[in-house]
């Protein structure tokens, strides 16, 4: 189950990416709608790693068990923590960096609740999305990206810390070409 967020992990990095580089933009909130949110229940962008699991371990709507829930990734300075969730949540993950979430995403029970009524419910509070094509919908606003995609997922991401992660992996990247060169080069 972790490869499966791992993979849902990467390819919405992708797809913020695509966004991030689309020419017309990724615009923002609506004028009229409400200002999109870093926060579900009491779960919410910017909270420490701790804080985060006295509130899981707070909400009946999530089943964390507590360390075993928990991962880190010492190459990345990165911990993750998925958890089960009740009722109309599926799954939960939460993506953190420097003790900060920057990223939740909360796969939906779809025998529970559909695509059209959370895009519909969406769209009502916070306006036409930005970004629009059939795998999501995405709001965004100066601080926050907020997405459904299929086939059930809401996610919201912190973009500052998100953006310096692409950044920074678009620099390893760049590091790793340039050693390679040098090493086919002594040849």
């Amino acid at each position: 189950m972790r490869t499966f967020f791992a993979l849902f992990f990467c390819l919405s990095l992708a797809l913020f990416a695509y966004g991030q580089n689309d020419p017309q933009g990724v615009g923002g909130v609506q004028n009229g709608a409400e200002t999109l949110p870093t926060s579900y229940r009491e779960i919410s962008l910017g909270m420490s790693l701790d804080e985060l699991k006295t509130a899981l371990s707070k909400d009946a709507l999530f089943g964390y068990r507590g360390e075993e829930d928990v991962s880190f990734i010492p190459s990345r300075e990165e911990t993750y923590l998925e958890t089960a969730g009740a009722s109309f949540i599926k799954r939960a993950l939460f993506q953190t960096k420097a003790d900060k979430v920057y990223a939740m995403t909360f796969t939906l029970n779809t025998s529970l609740v559909d695509y059209y009524s959370v895009f519909t419910a969406l769209v009502k509070k916070y306006g036409e999305p930005a970004y629009l094509d059939p795998g999501q919908a995405v709001w965004e606003d100066g601080s926050t990206r907020l997405s459904i995609e299929r086939p059930l997922a809401v996610k919201y991401i912190d973009k500052a810390i998100f953006t310096s992660i692409v950044n920074e992996a678009g620099a390893r990247k760049s590091q790793e070409i340039r050693l390679r060169e040098e090493f086919l080069s002594d040849f």
